[in-house]
This record gives C-alpha cells, structure tokens and sequence, in this order.
C-alpha cells in the first residue's frame, strides 16, 4: 500500500473508557499504544480530541457489483403491494428515469405478503412497451414484461415471475454486462469508509480475481476485499492455482476467498428448505417445503473438490432443512468452513456449530425486514429464526453482514440490530435472540486495538457502550483508516 507514512492519534478514548490515549501507526500497523502523553509521537499528529477508537469494521457478506448497480434502478424498497410497485415503476418510466442496456430495472420489491401476487397481465398492462426487469429484494426473484423476456431469452408463466435458479442465472449475467463506471466503484467504496468499514467479503458472482485486480489499479482502494469464487469458476482459480488468503493485488488490498455454493433459496420467495411446509401449501407438493438449488451430493463434491485445492467454503442456507444438511455434509467430511445466513436452525442444530469449528456469517437487519415475512411463512417457528443470541449461547462463532444491496452497506446498522431486535417504533423482536455489545462488535472486525496489529481503525463521534439502539444505527464517524492512511476523515 502506498503512503504508509508514520502518523499519531492523540487524545482518543477506547470503547468504554474515560481515560485518553495515544495510537502510533507505523508501516501499516499499529506501532505503539500508551497514556496520553507517554507515547512518543512520530509523523503528522492528529488530535482525535476524546473521541473513541476501536479496530475497523468488516462487512462479512456484500455483493458489490449490484450495490453499485442498484443506485441507477428504479427503488421499489417501500413499496407494500404489486399495484404500488407497478405505479412506481410507471412514474419513474414516465420521468425519464434512464435505461440499462435499454431496458428498465427497478429493484427492492418484497411481494412475501402481497395480498395479491405478481402477475404477468398486470405488469403487461402498466409497462407494454419497454423491457422491464424488477429486482427483489432478497435478489432471489425477478419480475418481468414480455418485452424484457423476449430480449433475455426466456419464458414465463401467467406470475411473470423468475425464481432462483433460473432467475440468478439470468440477473448474472444482467450484472455482468452492465457498464458500470469505475467511479461508482470508488463512490461506493468511499460511502462504505465513511461507515468505518475497512473490508467486506465479496460474493459477487463474477471473475473476482480480475475484477479487483483491475479495480485497485485503477484507484478503487478504500477496502480490503476478501473474495469468493462461485462453483462455475472453481476449476478455473483451481488450475490458476489460486488458494484461499493468497493476495491478489500488489497493494496488499485484496485475498482470495471461499467457494460459495447456494444450497436453498430464500424466505421471501418461500424457497428456503425447510422441514415443515409452508403455509397453504399441499404437503405433498413437490415445493411444498421449499427447494434444494444444488443437491447435496453436490455440494459434498464441490466441498470436496474445494479442500483439495486449499479453498475454504462458505454455504447458503437458509431453511433449518438447508442448515442441517449442510451442516451434516460439513460433519461427514471434517472441514471447517462458513455458512451463510443461517436464518432458520432447527434447536439440535445450534451446537453443531461449534462443534465442528463452523462460522455462522448472519445480516441482523433481515430479522427487521423479514419479522413480519416470518412470522406469517414460519409461523410457531420463530423463536429459532435469525437465532443470533442461541448461536452465541452454543459457542458459534459470529460474523455480522448486509448481504448489500439486500440490506445497507453499513455495519453500524447491524450492530444495532443485533443487539436490539428492535427498529422504529416496533417492540423487540425475540428479545432472547438479542446478543451483547461486545459480541457484535467483535463479529463486525477482523482486528483488535493492539500493538502489531493492523492499522485498520475507526474513530466515532459516541461511544458505543453509552449509545442506544438509534443512536448506534446512525454512530457518527469521525475517521476511517485502512493501513494507517485516512480512507475517511472529518475530524
């Protein structure tokens, strides 16, 4: 990295302290640590005056590319129904809003409970004449014109509706051959620093290993990325030779990271795997309890296939059907590894966790989008769903995430929700699910505020442990620094 000149924090307080300190950061690392005014300064001395200090923040799950792309699409996050979607989509079609690759996109619909669901005929008789393509929120469905699918190349059915699969196959190749600028890149990254964060776990769908390559050449350094590769391209990194923690730019900014397999889909689209049915469906449907998107014996191959690379894993599963045969698969061949989301855990399942030295990666802010979505799909359920204080309690090891653009790029956001359950004027939710401070914070960093550790850090205007539930959600950051160089500063 580049301008790793000497610097010293003045004047900062830890989280939860009175007492100030003085931080010497030295070659990307922090150097020296002591009372203030005890510690030798070196290079520019800035004066935190009595701010607090702790490591950087980390975003453990991010899809980068459809952050960026979802700031150009139509927002659909507050509509409530299909007629509201479509009427927004119409007056944003109206307004000029532009084209993609000439069509319009929109993204953040949540039709889970829709009174009345997406249909083909309405969004035919609202936009006929343009392609249109809408995002869900979750990203694990797309709603659709025949303009649009006659452009990409596919069939409806009477829902205009793309589910999973199919859907996720199509939306990747949409993000692919969006020209976004590079400067959106740096925007965004840029937004993510003013945050505190100083990393996130890349699970775009893409040639990562290029992309961010070229991406931090090219100016895009404000985070350290970690970045996935998806079964598609597993035997192209394998033959490249690329392991997991191998640096992939010259800069130090960017590792190789995990395999990502999606075994289920989603609790919105009613696709996550799940013991029992949902409700109003026949038992004996063929989806009744949702869907199993890579088989099994499947992902026990890839896995498989992964470890003899020197590629470590990290799972999408959803449905506590989802957890426990992931789960299981993880057992059976005694590898460590990462599972994403685990939103519904069946009670024998929690421990598990930690007896096979996995990490539950989870995003606290889809318990507050999903509560009610949950409450009516996972009825008599829910004291297991988005089980954060039951994974902690069982010894899991914890990783805090937005899964952004599904939620906000924002660990502080997170952190909130974790510890409260809680948003708006709406009672906790599950209050036992609820985790302490302490834990939230160490599962949003990858360092702590000690000598020789990185110089990743971030300086906030609150102390954390003196903040309640809104003013963590909107924790002022005074300075971010990646590497011991200012990637955010309003000092």
């Amino acid at each position: 990295m580049t301008d790793l000149t000497p610097l010293t924090l003045r004047g900062a307080r830890r989280y939860g302290e009175t007492e100030t300190i003085d931080v010497v950061l030295r070659d990307g690392v922090i150097a020296a640590i002591g009372p203030s005014g005890t510690v030798e300064p070196e290079g520019e001395a800035v004066d935190v005056s009595g701010r607090w200090i702790g490591p950087g923040l980390w975003d453990a799950h991010v899809h980068f590319t459809q952050h960026v792309i979802r700031r150009s699409r139509v927002d659909l996050t507050a509509t409530t129904s299909a007629a509201d979607v479509l009427a927004t989509v119409r007056r944003a079609l109206d307004a000029g809003h532009p084209l993609l690759n000439g069509m319009l996109m929109g993204y953040g619909f949540r039709d889970g409970l829709w009174a009345e669901p997406a249909s083909l005929a309405a969004i035919e008789e609202a936009m006929p004449e343009v392609p249109v393509v809408l995002v869900s929120g979750d990203l694990h469905c797309g709603w659709m014109n025949r303009a649009a699918a006659a452009r990409l190349g596919v069939d409806l059915d009477e829902t205009g509706l793309l589910r999973e699969g199919p859907w996720i196959e199509l939306h990747h190749g949409l993000d692919q051959t969006d020209a976004l600028p590079l400067a959106g890149y740096r925007e965004a990254a840029a937004a993510a620093a003013s945050r505190g964060v100083v990393g996130v776990v890349e699970f775009e769908s893409a040639d990562n290993v290029s992309l961010w390559r070229s991406r931090v050449r090219e100016g895009v350094t404000g985070l350290r990325v970690e970045a996935a590769v998806w079964p598609d391209r597993l035997e192209e990194v394998i033959e490249a030779g690329w392991r997991t923690g191998d640096p992939i730019d010259d800069q130090g900014l960017v590792t190789f990271g995990r395999l990502k397999v999606i075994v289920d889909g989603s609790l919105n689209t009613r696709t996550a795997w799940c013991w029992d049915p949902y409700p109003g469906m026949d038992p004996s449907h063929p989806l009744a309890c949702g869907i199993e998107s890579v088989p099994v014996s499947e992902l026990r191959r890839l896995l498989v296939r992964a470890r003899e690379a020197g590629i470590g894993a990290a799972v999408h599963a959803i449905g506590d059907r989802a957890n426990t045969e992931v789960l299981d698969a993880f057992a059976e061949l005694g590898m460590p590894g990462v599972i994403e989301h685990a939103q519904l855990v069946r009670e024998e399942d929690f421990a598990r966790f930690a007896e096979l030295g996995l990490v539950a990666s989870v995003q606290p802010e889809h318990a507050m989008d999903d509560r009610d979505i949950a409450d009516h799909h996972w009825a008599g359920r829910t004291g297991r769903a988005f089980a954060f204080g039951s994974l902690h309690r069982a010894g899991a090891e914890l990783r805090l995430g937005s899964d952004a653009p599904v939620a906000p790029l924002d660990p502080w956001i997170s952190i909130a929700a974790a510890t409260a359950r809680s948003r708006d004027d709406r009672d906790v939710w599950h209050p036992e699910q609820r985790v302490p401070l302490d834990v939230a914070l160490a599962a949003s960093t990858r360092s702590t505020l000690e000598v020789g550790q990185p110089a990743d850090i971030v300086i906030t205007g609150r102390d954390p442990y003196a903040s309640d539930r809104d003013e963590l959600r909107d924790m002022p950051v005074a300075a971010t620094l990646l590497g011991g160089r200012f990637t955010h500063r309003d000092l």
